[in-house]
């Protein structure tokens, strides 16, 4: 198992990082090869510039400002994201992480001749994992359509293999958190990561 964690979270010492502890206990327990990608201790830019939008569809050179982070999805055949969401979303620094490295040649190919929709190119991801917290409620969340959640459960993993095994994870009601509440919830963490990588 080749295991790509997709981490934000721009303070070292949040429950977020917590979270990512346990998840990287249980990849090293199921003896996972592991590459953590920390966007904000890496100071990744989430911003696409005019010339990676212009050059986005050209699968030549679309890749080459992030290269690195390209040649981990390649590598990998599980994804483990950890973030917290803001305003029921992903945080701007994983989105933009999204923008610029899923992209056509890697993450999807586009449409040709003959066809309507564009093609999955992300097949040999067969696991994938989503372990969030949120401010708001369970029921707000759903009322709001949980765009955070759906950007990856229903849009990212359509890409992946038909037969991707999931696992998710949300800590709601974070800003009136208890200890006990959080403690609860890596176990559940815990519990959901053993599932995905056995």
């Amino acid at each position: 198992m080749k295991t790509l964690v997709v981490y934000c979270h721009p303070n070292p010492e949040s429950f977020g990082a917590a979270v990512l502890s346990v998840v990287l206990e249980e990849l090293k327990a199921a003896g996972a090869e592991t590459r953590v990608v920390d966007l904000y201790a890496s100071e990744f830019q989430p911003v696409m510039t005019k010339p990676e939008l212009e050059n986005y569809l050209d699968t030549s050179i679309n890749r080459k400002p992030v290269e690195w982070h390209v040649g981990n999805i390649e590598w990998c055949d599980s994804m483990v994201f950890v973030y917290p969401t803001w305003w029921y979303g992903l945080p701007a620094m994983l989105k933009g992480w999204l923008d610029r490295t899923m992209l056509p040649g890697c993450a999807f190919l586009m449409p040709v001749e003959g066809q309507r929709a564009i093609q999955p190119g992300l097949q040999h991801i067969s696991r994938l994992g989503v372990f969030t917290t949120c401010g708001a409620s369970w029921a707000l969340t759903q009322f709001v359509g949980a765009p955070g959640k759906r950007t990856i459960m229903r849009g990212l993993r359509p890409l992946f293999n038909r037969r991707t095994r999931t696992a998710f994870a949300a800590h709601y009601r974070m800003d009136t958190s208890t200890e006990a509440s959080r403690q609860r919830h890596l176990e559940l963490v815990r519990r959901r990561m053993k599932r995905l990588v056995s």
